[in-house]
């Protein structure tokens, strides 16, 4: 069984980066998407109005114009996946309207309301601070954990009805999570100076495992997570240009998501798949020229004009600010046997040795 003909998909925090690359793929098959996103300007981790960021390009509402350019059908929703907690220090910034539990069952609704049911739900909004825990207070411990593990869970139990509604249908549901493999990098040097994100961030892994054994053989329930840093809006900001070209483009995780999305629910659930390797084993790729972050393919392209023999060799890359495969920079979260097992992969590949 394959994706269902013009799915019907909710994505959370789908304004920009994985969120958009995914909702745009699915696009490209007449895909029904809802994009559910905070979108607004922030002030701190706040989610009012679907205004811009002041720095991050995009709104639910641009994303929605580009998921129906691509031939898709768009649902833009300001949704907050939050608890309802009160914090009372931080109530004037986020200026909550309503209930993050009402906000999202009737964005869930709406959109089994206008799309006729939900075939999909991608769990993608998250919040992350990467901080030891004398500079993290409670309230972004709240945050991070209401918005990951609480959000994702919330958005799922929502769905299931629909979900389960599709699966009697005949149309193939699935749940995909952007969270860590268990079997992670989960060690006291790693976790030390980001637990309170790790926590956060595994518990929408446990999420993933919950919800595959609840509804096995009907819903598949599975987890995607990148090998290395993705080169999303939020991190441009935050990184030099030398650590952008250590990041991949967002197309290489919507490479991912739509395969696995193709996947029979009935069978293929409790998976936790990392990008590059599902894409080698799974579907056989091995070019990835088109997942380079964008200012590298457009030097890439550069070369390619001028056919400048840059390919295979490693040292000129770097004195062109490129690197080659086995110096990007890989996530956290990976472990060892995930290392060696791209690095077998790679040497049974002969692009591999240059971009």
């Amino acid at each position: 069984m394959s994706l269902a003909k013009a799915p019907v998909v909710f994505i959370s925090g789908g304004s920009r980066g994985i969120g958009l690359a995914v909702a745009l793929a699915l696009a490209r098959v007449g895909a029904k998407v809802t994009i559910a996103a905070k979108t607004k300007k922030l002030i701190f981790w706040d989610l009012l109005r679907a205004t811009p960021h002041p720095k991050l390009p995009g709104t639910i509402y641009t994303a929605a114009e580009d998921v129906e350019k691509a031939g898709g059908q768009a649902l833009p929703l300001v949704v907050d996946i939050r608890s309802n907690e009160a914090v009372e220090e931080l109530a004037r910034a986020w200026n909550l309207l309503a209930s993050a539990r009402h906000i999202v069952e009737n964005s869930e609704w709406t959109t089994a309301s206008k799309f006729g049911g939900i075939d999909i739900v991608i769990n993608n909004a998250s919040a992350i601070s990467l901080t030891t825990s004398d500079k993290t207070s409670m309230k972004t411990y709240d945050l991070m954990n209401s918005i990951n593990s609480r959000g994702t869970y919330l958005v799922t139990k929502t769905a299931v009805p629909h979900l389960l509604e599709s699966s009697k249908k005949g149309r193939n549901p699935h749940i995909l999570t952007f969270s860590p493999p268990l079997e992670g990098n989960l060690t006291a040097e790693v976790l030390g100076p980001m637990g309170a994100y790790a926590i956060a961030k595994v518990g929408m892994s446990l999420a993933t495992l919950a919800f595959a054994g609840e509804l096995r053989g009907k819903v598949a329930s599975n987890a995607l997570w990148p090998l290395t840093y993705i080169s999303t809006e939020a991190i441009r900001l935050i990184m030099s240009e030398e650590g952008r070209q250590l990041a991949r483009d967002p197309s290489i995780m919507a490479d991912a998501a739509f395969a696995m999305l193709n996947k029979p629910s009935a069978s293929y659930t409790g998976q936790f798949e990392v990008d590059e390797i599902f894409l080698r084993k799974d579907q056989g790729y091995v070019e990835f020229e088109n997942n380079l972050d964008l200012s590298r393919r457009k030097f890439e392209l550069i070369i390619q004009t001028f056919n400048f023999s840059l390919r295979y060799n490693s040292k000129k890359l770097s004195e062109y600010g490129l690197v080659p495969f086995s110096e990007l920079q890989e996530d956290l979260f990976i472990p060892q046997w995930v290392r060696d097992q791209v690095e077998q992969l790679r040497s049974e590949d002969p692009t591999s040795k240059g971009l």
